[in-house]
């Protein structure tokens, strides 16, 4: 056979399943094999399921960092993280997620998931999306909880709701980063350099999925200091009550992880929160950040 022959031959399509998890969020995606090309109509497919339902499981993905990092590079640009010591050597757009300590230094983000939040929030694009593979999976706990912001929205009183248009919120990763500091003693401080980097950003209290339309409570415990215009006392409980509302119980999916699992989470519409998991407990995962658009 002809190389023409071969470029010109169909390449098959891969057989997959989307399967909802049921609930207030999640797909599983059964059959997929990330080894393999996945077609632009495939991958329609997936972003349409991943918006939908805020988070896509894939099964069983036995990948490279390479691999990883090419299949959301599908998904926009990716974010460098600014905790440069954590990143994958050679590639610093996957982030090491760890509780793993080697000669008494930690692998990678310990704390990564320690209170509810929505990643790089603290940024003018925060991300789209980020996708988290499983390296290393400890017997028990180290599981990954997430949030519906979108059904938070909708199902907050009218009054509130009133209340929160056209409000502004102030999310500061270096407000994260100190309150943390204090519970994490391998946290270093920040260095000048690592501050100029991440300044306070404005983002609307309630923005608007540019995918699905959707509005969305875009306010977190881990990233939002406060919101713009309002005594701090006033703010402070107002972000209390609206952190309680979003992790109801009956907003939440627990994702408990399989080996090779990859999440895909839409940060734009929910939040997560993974406890610290014990050091005798090895968990490591990595993770890539897909940047989105300016929060409108």
């Amino acid at each position: 056979m002809s190389v023409a022959t071969l470029e010109s031959a169909p390449r098959a399509h891969q057989q997959f399943e989307i399967r909802p998890l049921g609930g207030p969020l999640g797909v599983e995606i059964v059959g997929l094999d990330l080894n393999l090309p996945v077609s632009d109509d495939e991958l329609a497919r997936i972003r349409g399921a991943f918006v939908k339902h805020g988070v896509a499981v894939f099964r069983d993905q036995r990948i490279t960092p390479e691999q990883h990092i090419a299949f959301s590079r599908r998904f926009g640009p990716l974010q460098v993280h600014v905790l440069n010591r954590f990143h994958l050597k050679g590639h610093p757009e996957i982030l090491i997620v760890s509780n793993v300590v080697e000669d008494g230094k930690p692998i990678g983000l310990v704390d990564a998931g320690a209170d509810w939040h929505s990643d790089l929030s603290y940024m003018p694009k925060p991300s789209l999306g980020a996708l988290l593979h499983s390296q290393e999976l400890p017997a028990e706990r180290g599981d990954t909880l997430y949030a519906n912001t979108a059904d938070a929205w909708d199902t907050l009183p009218a009054a509130t709701r009133k209340l929160l248009e056209g409000k502004r919120a102030v999310h500061s990763y270096v407000y994260r980063y100190e309150r943390l500091r204090k519970l994490s003693p391998w946290r270093a401080e920040l260095t000048q350099q690592q501050i100029d980097e991440v300044p306070p950003v404005e983002h609307p209290v309630v923005i608007t999925h540019p995918e699905s339309g959707r509005k969305i409570l875009f306010v977190s415990e881990g990233f939002t200091s406060h919101i713009v215009g309002i005594p701090r006392d006033e703010s402070d409980a107002l972000l209390k009550e609206l952190h309680a509302h979003i992790t109801r119980p009956e907003n939440i999916y627990t994702h408990k992880w399989q080996p090779h699992d990859m999440v895909f989470w839409d940060n734009r519409s929910t939040q997560h929160y993974a406890a610290i998991t014990p050091q005798h407990l090895r968990r490591t995962l990595y993770r890539t950040t897909v940047e989105g658009d300016v929060p409108r």
